[in-house]
């Protein structure tokens, strides 16, 4: 057996939509074949959720031809509020979890010791330690991703910082519009992918023109007619209707490439207000260095970091601020497992 400082890394990202595994190896590269993903199925209660991200580490761990004895160690990136130290997450919104011990569950079902922290703390930790890297060896910088929900994570004075109550850097739950009626009132709220999403959805609906309007109507029909034959053949239906799924990240991406108006408005409308946001973490702490990323993030691309970054720019303070650099992930859908596998490793020396 390698020595354990060798000896590769479960890097599990576990968010509202998906559970991404993989194992990272010495050099720091996600091992050929160990990538595997799964819904998450949160709607379905924790118990559920941990057995599936149970079973897709042993098959990240079938496909690289390893077992559990053969890893040093595991990390896991969750959505929410986490007690590293613990080892729980506090308060997982798109997860539905509440005070649960989420390493201790997992040793429990797995073998190995597991580190959880943030899911974007971690995939800034990956963009940050790992020498390829969007903001590698940084002293400072905000990472944001944007996704089914908007999370953030902070590198200050060159250490991961989580804060007095651990959950620095959720910049998706500041309020950006108070004003404004109950759920369209946090940056979470009119810019996550799932904000967008449901604004294309409702202009559409309401009668705005856009070639993503047949596109939605055949994926209603589509679920209509998979809700009648469930209904038909087994009296129920047996997979839960979510709204925000009708609209993916590839399809406004898609629409967006293709020049549709209403989608260039919704997208730079968001656009504008992640960048007011940003400005002022920016002003505050004095920041030259953000990393954008997210599943939304890397379908729309450098249009979209563009447009953030002339938003943060343009409000950031005093004028030196707007020197700030505003970029795209370079470890893209791999920062997450990678930062978890990273935080894994390092556990004990930050």
């Amino acid at each position: 057996m390698a020595k354990r400082a060798h000896r590769p890394i479960v890097g599990i990202d576990l968010g509202g939509t998906n559970i991404n595994v993989g194992i990272v190896d010495h050099g720091l590269g996600v091992v050929a074949g160990s990538r595997v993903n799964k819904k998450t199925q949160a709607a379905q209660g924790v118990t559920v959720v941990l057995d599936r991200i149970a079973a897709a580490v042993r098959e990240s761990l079938d496909g690289a031809g390893l077992g559990t004895r053969e890893v040093a160690s595991i990390g896991i990136a969750a959505a929410g509020a986490v007690d590293a130290a613990r080892g729980v997450v506090l308060k997982g919104g798109n997860l539905g979890f509440t005070n649960v011990p989420l390493a201790a569950q997992l040793t429990r079902r797995l073998g190995p010791r597991v580190l959880v922290e943030n899911d974007v703390n971690a995939a800034v930790y990956g963009e940050w330690v790992h020498p390829r890297g969007a903001i590698a060896g940084a002293k400072d910088a905000l990472g944001v991703w944007i996704g089914t929900g908007v999370g953030g994570g902070l590198v200050l004075s060159g250490k991961l910082y989580s804060g007095g109550f651990f959950t620095a850097g959720e910049i998706g739950h500041t309020s950006l519009l108070p004003g404004a009626p109950l759920g369209r009132r946090s940056l979470e709220q009119n810019c996550s992918r799932t904000a967008i999403s449901d604004r294309l959805l409702a202009l559409i609906a309401s009668g705005h023109a856009s070639m993503l309007r047949d596109m939605v109507e055949k994926e209603k029909q589509g679920l209509l007619a998979k809700a009648r034959k469930d209904l038909r053949e087994k009296g129920r239906l047996t997979w839960q209707f979510e709204g925000n799924k009708i609209l993916r990240s590839k399809n406004i991406a898609d629409a967006y490439r293709k020049g549709d108006e209403l989608t260039h408005r919704v997208v730079h409308e968001a656009a504008e207000m992640l960048g007011t946001a940003i400005a002022g973490a920016v002003t505050l702490l004095s920041l030259p260095h953000v990393v954008l990323g997210g599943g939304f993030t890397e379908a729309i691309g450098e249009p979209w970091v563009r447009a953030v970054r002339m938003a943060t720019r343009e409000r950031a303070f005093p004028p030196e601020c707007r020197k700030v650099e505003v970029v795209g992930t370079k470890l893209k859908d791999q920062a997450g497992i990678i930062g978890a596998a990273l935080l894994a490793r390092d556990a004990g020396k930050r």
